[in-house]
């Protein structure tokens, strides 16, 4: 009897849960033995981590056992760190437990802030856009309100809020958090006109490949709420006391949250992958070049829309659609039969600006308001179904009324 081969999915994002989920119905037990690598015991979704950020969502709400969701008499989970891929040798290397072998791998690591060389991001700006990132941003924000009738000469820069990037991230954190702040401050008694808000963007335009018409109405909204916008401003610098804007200027915050981006993990280039910021540029399979046997989506993998020319954005929706042509491409390697092309189909895109209010293009319809915001709220709970089923949409999905 033929060995079966092992595939070894590393990362439980929505790229590897939604393979993982697609593997099991796709493949019995007896014709692959599949793991799943995580650092973590559980899935979150990134895409609602501003929320929890700005205090508006428990954590809690954004995270799932792994063990909860997916079958684990089809699934072997392994709790641990990739460290980087032995391509020669078919292992993957991890912190805690040695290597593992695969015959089949799939990369879905997710990604890292990308910080363009700007000096002090780390040291002095809130960039994890992780459970326990969150956690700590809420909590330092919670902190700047607490303090700030208990200092002697109280200083008005702490309860200034900097959101580097204006790209979908800093624009839905900043639409949470400018919808708190009223909230905040009848709690912590301050007045309103203490707290400042600023989106900084080195790009020439809010939300860069949006439509400009939902742009507009997103930034005059947020505008209304006291957000101040900087667009075509490069930060040059990250300070204990704010930033330092590339025309000199310095603005003092308390808080200074970076969302301009991001890179594929560093796992990519440790292991000598080709990589461009830390993504690969795939074949048409999704299958990294020169490895028959590696495949590599998500945050990590580049794929150039022809159109015009530029890398389709990382995002969850095309995460779980690489993933899903993946689990047919591992059926297919095992079975021996052809492998699918991937074509991303981009069905639309929301980005909620806090409240009841969203902005989107769905299909070639443009949204605004409550109805984008109900759109918003049905595509988070379409991808818990696609993961879960109705238990999971019952149990962690939102309410769109």
């Amino acid at each position: 009897m033929a060995r079966k081969p092992n595939i070894v999915i590393l990362g439980a994002g929505y790229a590897g849960m939604i393979t993982a989920t697609r593997l099991n119905k796709e493949l019995d037990a007896n014709e692959a033995n599949v793991t799943l690598v995580n650092k973590h015991d559980y899935h979150y979704q990134t895409t609602w981590l501003h929320e929890p950020a700005a205090g508006t969502l428990h954590p809690e709400k954004t995270r799932m056992k792994i063990s909860d969701v997916l079958n684990m008499s089809k699934v072997n989970f392994v709790q641990d760190e990739v460290v980087e891929v032995k391509r020669e040798e078919k292992k993957v290397a991890l912190k805690g437990k040695g290597d593992i072998d695969y015959d089949y791998l799939v990369i879905g690591l997710g990604a890292v802030p990308e910080t363009f060389g700007v000096p002090g991001v780390f040291e002095h700006a809130f960039s994890k856009w992780t459970v326990d990132g969150v956690r700590q941003i809420k909590d330092h924000i919670e902190y700047q309100f607490a303090k700030y009738n208990n200092e002697e000469e109280p200083d008005d820069s702490s309860l200034t809020f900097i959101v580097a990037g204006a790209g979908f991230t800093g624009i839905e954190f900043i639409g949470e958090l400018s919808e708190r702040v009223p909230e905040l401050c009848q709690e912590y008694d301050i007045p309103r006109n203490k707290v400042k808000m600023y989106v900084i963007e080195a790009a020439p335009t809010a939300l860069p490949g949006f439509d400009p018409e939902l742009v507009e109405y997103g930034m005059n909204l947020l505008e209304n709420r006291g957000v101040e916008f900087k667009i075509n401003t490069p930060i040059s610098e990250v300070t204990s006391e704010g930033v330092v804007l590339k025309s000199g200027e310095e603005i003092k915050a308390g808080t200074v949250v970076w969302a301009t981006g991001v890179r594929g993990n560093p796992v990519i280039e440790k292991s000598g992958f080709e990589a461009m910021r830390g993504r690969v540029k795939v074949e048409k399979d999704l299958r990294a070049p020169e490895h028959d046997d590696v495949f590599i989506i998500g945050d990590c993998a580049l794929i150039i829309n022809e159109e015009i020319n530029r890398p389709y954005p990382p995002t969850a929706q095309i995460a779980m659609q690489q993933a899903a042509v993946v689990a047919k491409n591992l059926k297919a390697l095992i079975k021996d039969d052809a492998l699918h092309e991937f074509t991303p189909e981009i069905k639309g895109t929301v980005a909620s600006l806090g409240g009841k209010e969203a902005i989107g293009v769905v299909g070639n319809k443009k949204l605004y308001g409550n109805s984008a915001n109900f759109m918003k709220k049905m595509i988070d709970n379409r991808y818990l179904f696609l993961l879960g089923g109705p238990a999971l949409v019952l149990k962690k999905g939102k309410n769109p009324f």
